[in-house]
């Protein structure tokens, strides 16, 4: 096992050479890089497949022997300063590990198909191979120093694959956006290295841990400045993990190919915050004040991304927000300072959500079939509908990881998301009634966005495909009209309409446009001509990947299912996770009362039935909702009740559809008065300055123009002006300072 360890060091550089010889081979042979670019996908797939059996099986020997190793070595040494380089493997490490691996693998075959009309191919395999050599490396790294190195790969990274269409404005905004919003957290991450170093004299975790415990032991340290320390090491994850404030980069970031979207904002970039907080957890769990900050920003981000989610018509966003408020359960369990509760949570969500972005994108490319249809159009909601005839597998697959999500037993989520919300119980009474609450928001949106997209006949039917006649279009939204106002402080617009909730009005789409004649392959060798009049199912190497994740949604769960035997847990995650659970001084042997834990799922799986009755009652055929509309008009008739209740939806709507407010309030008092700034400096430095420096200039030329007049060439004449000005300084001089 020791030579096991010995050999981990090469782990970040298995994927390496792939990105190295792309653009070698694009510099030096251009054409026949190009040619075999099917090969390089292939050999990416495979040097991930190297790193992901060597990950389980030091997976395995951990479990085995419930041990870490580590291994350092100098790399700068200058008196007292040393600088190490190494590599730690522990139980956060082999989990983050199969969880790069796995995902990673699975998007990449995605990636092969979806990109493969894409003329950027082989710089996107590129730019994912770094991207996981990044990743691999900042989850090895044994010092904070190693840690922020790879994490700015991984921002540069992020960059270059969300902004991967760059010629498209939009998608250069949301890049610019999201790397300007994780440099704010970067640098605040580096403040918080160089305080600690200053403070422990060291960038090593166990050095740095024992250190630190020591010094607040002895009370040897200022206690102010380590909280603002850890606070500036915290921003950094806040700002990685989108969690509240910093979080507006997501959803912007869903620009990007949807394959980044599964792999850097569902399973691996995003939990490099969860990641770091989880790593440092033995340094913030002595600074109280930092474990209630954390533990504050997860439940606003948990009840903040639930809201923003309700006003989308973005398939891609929603589910962006989705996890920007399933992040926020993983911070509020870390905060609470429950360790197996935010990593198991951590496992179940990447799988989850990265099988519903894969599956959305299975989505949006069989909407691609239909002329007329633009990007925004292919991932509008409101423009679907009745795809469950056309994508039944992917239909099938999807509903997994919705109902994976909303916490239904079996599936993977509810086991994470129950043992949070019952720890939370023990926390703190209202965090518990926010997260409880959440679950069945949770519920109900995934399942609309569900509803929306598969079920019903509300939105595009697919018959008459290249038929001659209208058919008809129902568009049915929760909120009402369009209530867009002309001076709305959303950053971006939406243009998709939506019409009354309720509506009998029926908007004719001309079905003569849906029928097209595009190449099936734009390969040479390959290419012929096929129509498509209606939605299709995606080919098998997309529908594969999606298939395996789904394997994973059903199963991964039973890692964490808590059962014990003769008082001690018997749960593979307990065991893997056991010397970190001791390293933070932990009982790992918590045994679950199932009858309690019974009666919290009965509470939680009804939370969530009731979000998705919520939402199947909203979300139906046109004539089951002319139905329920005479049912709330029951309920709610027109009269005071009815204006609060229109008052109520409309502050929602806006709420959600303005997300929260929080970008305008950025765009006003951030860049207005970053704008407003500049534009002072400027005119200062023109008006003020360049007329100071021109003044000087001019006045001396006119002085100088005035004196060769005056001078006649006479040593006397200027011996007497000189000795009359100094006279007349002495004599100002002596008048002055005398009277004093």
């Amino acid at each position: 096992m020791e030579q096991t360890y010995e050999y981990a060091w090469i782990i970040p550089f298995i994927p390496l050479p792939v990105p190295m010889l792309i653009g070698a081979g694009l510099i030096l042979f251009p054409t026949a890089t190009k040619s075999f670019r099917r090969m390089w996908a292939f050999q990416s797939v495979l040097l991930l497949s190297i790193v992901m059996i060597f990950s389980i099986y030091l997976s395995i020997q951990q479990i085995n022997s419930s041990s870490f190793s580590q291994y350092v070595w100098s790399w700068i040494i200058n008196n007292d300063f040393s600088l190490d380089f190494g590599y730690l493997i522990d139980p956060l490490t082999s989990i983050m590990l199969i969880l790069i691996t796995t995902v990673g693998i699975m998007v990449l075959i995605y990636s092969d198909n979806y990109m493969t009309h894409d003329q950027g191919y082989l710089r996107f395999f590129a730019y994912m191979s770094f991207f996981n050599t990044s990743m691999l490396g900042l989850v090895t790294s044994s010092n904070l120093i190693q840690i922020y190195m790879f994490w700015e790969l991984i921002g540069l990274c992020s960059y270059l694959l969300i902004g991967f269409w760059f010629t498209q404005p939009v998608v250069a905004n949301a890049c610019q956006k999201a790397f300007v919003t994780n440099r704010v957290g970067d640098f605040g991450l580096l403040l918080g290295i160089l305080g600690f170093y200053w403070i422990t004299g060291s960038f090593e975790f166990r050095d740095l841990f024992e250190i630190f415990n020591n010094l607040i032991y002895n009370n040897e340290v200022n206690f102010l400045f380590v909280t603002l320390c850890a606070v500036l090491l915290f921003v950094g994850a806040v700002a990685k993990s989108a969690q509240f404030p910093l979080h507006v980069w997501l959803p912007d970031a869903m620009e990007g190919p949807t394959p980044i979207s599964a792999l850097i904002h569902a399973a691996t970039m995003v939990a490099a915050g969860i990641f770091l907080v989880a790593r440092l957890l033995p340094l913030f769990r002595v600074i109280p004040y930092i474990m209630y900050l954390i533990s504050i920003i997860g439940i606003i981000t948990v009840l903040l991304g639930a809201t923003l989610v309700l006003a989308q018509k973005d398939i891609k966003r929603g589910l962006a927000y989705s996890t920007m408020s399933q992040l926020g359960y993983m911070m509020l369990a870390l905060g609470m300072g429950y360790y197996r509760s935010a990593l198991f949570h951590l496992i179940t969500h990447a799988y989850s959500k990265a099988l519903l972005f894969l599956g959305s994108e299975s989505i949006i490319h069989s909407m691609e079939t239909i002329v007329g249809y633009s990007p925004a159009k292919n991932q509008n909601m409101g423009l679907m509908g009745g795809l469950r005839k056309q994508v039944p597998i992917t239909k099938i697959i999807f509903l997994l990881g919705t109902l994976s999500l909303c916490g239904i037993p079996p599936l993977a989520c509810f086991w994470s998301k129950d043992e949070i919300l019952n720890d939370s119980w023990l926390y703190s009474p209202i965090f518990a009634i926010i997260a409880w609450a959440t679950v069945g928001l949770t519920a109900f949106y995934m399942f609309w966005i569900y509803l929306l997209t598969f079920e019903g006949h509300l939105n595009v039917h697919f018959q008459n495909y290249g038929g001659k006649h209208k058919t008809p279009f129902y568009s049915i939204s929760l909120w009402g009209k369009n209530r867009i106002k002309k001076n709305s402080c959303l950053l971006t617009m939406n243009n998709n309409e939506s019409t009354y909730f309720f509506s009998k009005t029926k908007y004719p789409i001309d079905k003569n446009e849906r029928k097209m004649t595009r190449p099936f392959m734009t390969i040479a060798h390959f290419e012929h001509k096929a129509v498509y009049s209606y939605p299709y199912e995606s080919d098998n190497t997309m529908l594969f990947p999606i298939f395996v994740l789904g394997l994973f949604t059903l199963f991964v769960g039973s890692i964490g299912i808590p059962f014990n035997q003769n008082g001690v847990n018997l749960d593979i995650l307990s065991k893997w996770l056991a010397p970190s659970i001791n390293l933070l001084h932990q009982n790992s042997n918590n045994l679950m009362d199932w009858n309690e834990f019974l009666k919290d799922a009965v509470l939680s799986v009804s939370i969530a039935y009731f979000g998705i009755f919520i939402a199947s009652f909203l979300y139906k055929p046109i004539y089951s909702s002319l139905k329920n509309l005479e049912l709330i008009n029951f309920f709610v008739k027109k009269g005071p009740k009815r204006i609060l209740w229109d008052k109520i939806i409309n502050g929602i709507y806006d709420w959600s559809y303005n997300r929260a407010y929080i970008d305008a309030f950025y765009t006003r008092f951030l860049v207005g008065g970053i704008r407003g700034l500049a534009e002072f400096t400027h005119f200062f430095d023109r008006r003020v300055i360049d007329r100071m420096t021109n003044g000087v200039g001019v006045i001396s030329f006119i002085v100088g123009e005035g004196i060769k007049y005056i001078g006649g060439g006479r040593i006397s004449s200027y011996l007497f002006l000189y000795l009359a000005y100094v006279s007349v300084f002495l004599l100002v001089y002596y008048l002055l300072f005398s009277t004093f």
